[in-house]
């Protein structure tokens, strides 16, 4: 036999979209693991054409699925950024788009038993350490992935995955603000530093010479403009104590400038190669949580609310997403007790998804 065959299902999860797997069903190990999902994802040509990816670092993600041991959660998430052209897998980050589907997949795979028109799903992010809680609409027959919320960058509706995420301040580096301030400067950029749900450096659109208005297209066609932030993002990854940042996708980029169009900001995300086509949920609560922080580059550019929890609407290459944010202000910042978005996730296709046999024979 000349290829390994590996049980999965496909699920657009939020505006990202990947395979959905059993762990148990997988290398142990991290090294063949990677190799694997280099191999399944099609990694190292822009068109992934002898994989599964779709040539977009959203379409290029992997989700592994266990029973938690854990006493809180029901289920562990193990997250994996698979490499578009590079042939490489990131394990240090997580995806909170990828992560609407994880609710359903464990369903899907029996891991979760539906419980009546509405599931609860407790989700430990394995890469984090967060704590998810995901509400799955459900049924005696399975999911229900019919129904009218709508995402921006997603077409049509579906049934609401409901999230609520706790826990995920310093996942990464363990500090809200790494570098241990709320502005620091590189290359003559003032950016925040600060790791909620993602680590990110967060900088005003207008210190590139951007409007903050530009589409995913035009960011992307505009190489001086990634050469210096990748120069400000590897000086301040550094900064933050994240190792290898120059082969990493963590830490992420963020650009913030005054909303246009009804938002609370407007805001741009780089994943950091590429700029997100919407909005990561991971780096939507790290930079809601940097507006709602007194003394960030937010500053001026948006009114925080005092209501508990605050909305905070974020504009971005697609449209908005909304984040509910239950938190209080500190002297060191905000301490955040929670943050809620609701995403959809729809599954695609089920079956195995084969590897060369020489990659991993089980």
């Amino acid at each position: 036999m000349s290829q390994t065959a590996i049980p999965f299902l496909f699920m657009r999860g939020g505006t990202s979209r990947g395979p959905y797997l059993n762990r148990a069903d997988l290398p142990d190990d991290l090294e063949t693991l990677a190799e694997v999902l280099i191999a399944m994802v099609g990694s190292g040509h822009p068109l992934n054409i002898d994989g599964i990816g779709g040539g977009n670092a959203v379409t290029t993600k992997v989700a592994m699925l266990t029973r938690s041991q854990n006493d809180w959660a029901d289920i562990d998430y193990f997250f994996a950024q698979v490499s578009v052209e590079g042939r490489s897998v990131d394990f240090k980050p997580t995806c909170g788009n990828i992560l609407s589907g994880v609710g359903p997949a464990a369903i899907e795979m029996g891991l979760v038993a539906p419980q009546g028109p509405q599931t609860t799903v407790n989700i430990r992010a394995v890469n984090t350490g967060a704590r998810v809680v995901s509400q799955v609409q459900t049924s005696a027959g399975g999911v229900d992935y019919d129904g009218n919320a709508s995402i921006d960058g997603v077409p049509g509706t579906a049934a609401p995955v409901a999230l609520q995420f706790m826990d995920t301040i310093g996942g990464a580096t363990g500090a809200f603000l790494p570098t241990g301030n709320l502005i620091d400067t590189f290359d003559d950029v003032d950016v925040t530093c600060m790791d909620v749900a993602m680590p990110m450096v967060i900088a005003k659109a207008s210190a590139f010479g951007l409007t903050g208005y530009e589409s995913a297209d035009a960011l992307n066609e505009n190489t001086n403009f990634f050469a210096k932030m990748e120069a400000v993002r590897i000086k301040a990854g550094n900064a933050m104590g994240i190792e290898d940042v120059a082969s990493s996708v963590t830490p992420k980029f963020g650009l913030l400038a005054p909303s246009r169009d009804g938002g609370t900001i407007a805001t741009r995300y780089f994943m950091p190669w590429k700029t997100h086509p919407t909005m990561a949920v991971t780096g939507a609560q790290c930079l809601a949580s940097c507006v709602l922080t007194p003394g960030t580059v937010a500053d001026g550019m948006a009114a925080r609310s005092n209501d508990r929890p605050a909305t905070i609407t974020l504009e971005h290459a697609s449209g908005q997403i909304d984040v509910q944010v239950n938190y209080d202000l500190t002297a060191d910042g905000i301490d955040l007790q929670s943050a809620g978005l609701v995403r959809t996730a729809r599954l695609l296709a089920r079956g195995e998804v084969m590897i060369p046999t020489k990659v991993w024979a089980r």
